[in-house]
């Protein structure tokens, strides 16, 4: 994302909520969705973000270049260990809570929980396109028996500010998944509509992007949203090891340049499963 200078971009006030809502509900990402414990922490600053932008009122319309990332590490840490999950093991929600990226698995990155996504999420007008939706609202197809879902902010800035839902699948619904999504890519790359309670979205392209193998099966893509006339483009990185799937996502709220998702944490979240 850009940082601001004076004011907000007039794009991320009239694009900004809509987008936070849309994508796992970003504006209320405050944790403890799988930790049981009740305890809510303080709102990530990418969705504190986006809600201080979509009602700012006050908006000269400039922003900054991007900020660049950090420079990731190169190798997955030694001290991260596999849970054994590569051989086909469907793993428990408990399990999957260990094997999650935590604090400290990558040095550039500090990991918050995050709630779940909302009952009712958006349904694709072309049912070929259904993976796709079903991605965005943070339930993959076919549906999980146990998930997690953890927030990464870069550990000097807070920046970037990447998702991170862990599916267990079995492996045979694993490999699906990441076929019919594969398939959906290719389908709509002109782009669909998606409906739900909470209104239509336009999603106007979908392109794959190459990223380096992890796990059994890697699959990256983005996603151009049309909100209100402007492109947003959210990116969408899924790895898979046996039956378990990790599926990080981010978004440019702020330009049309597409979001980076450092290769590290697809490494090192494969290894931690395996």
């Amino acid at each position: 994302m850009r940082t601001r200078t004076t004011g907000t971009s007039r794009r991320t006030s009239a694009a900004g909520a809509a987008l936070a809502a849309l994508v796992l509900g970003l504006t209320t990402a405050c944790g403890g969705g799988d930790s049981g414990d009740g305890d809510k922490p303080a709102k990530p600053d990418a969705a504190a973000d986006a809600t201080a932008e979509a009602n700012d009122p006050k908006d000269p319309g400039q922003v900054s270049e991007p900020l660049a990332l950090d420079e990731q590490p190169k190798t997955v840490d030694p001290k991260v260990k596999g849970v054994g999950a590569g051989g086909g093991k469907e793993l428990t929600e408990t399990e999957l809570a260990a094997a999650v990226l935590a604090t400290g698995d990558v040095s550039t990155f500090k990991v918050d929980p995050m709630d779940g996504p909302p009952a009712q999420g958006e349904n694709a007008d072309d049912p070929a396109c259904a993976p796709l939706t079903s991605m965005i609202n943070g339930k993959p197809e076919p549906l999980a028996s146990a998930a997690v879902y953890r927030q990464l902010l870069g550990a000097r800035t807070g920046r970037p500010a990447i998702s991170e839902f862990l599916t267990t699948h079995g492996t045979q619904g694993a490999v699906s998944l990441l076929s019919r999504l594969g398939d959906a890519v290719k389908a709509c790359e002109d782009g669909f509509k998606g409906s739900g309670a909470g209104g239509s979205s336009t999603y106007s392209a979908v392109k794959r992007i190459d990223v380096p193998k992890a796990g059994d099966d890697t699959l990256a893509y983005q996603v151009t949203g049309d909100f209100e006339g402007d492109p947003v483009p959210l990116v969408f990185h899924v790895v898979r090891v046996g039956g378990t799937v990790a599926t990080f996502y981010t978004a440019n709220l702020e330009g049309t340049a597409t979001p980076e998702i450092p290769s590290i944490l697809l490494a090192t979240q494969a290894a931690k499963l395996k």
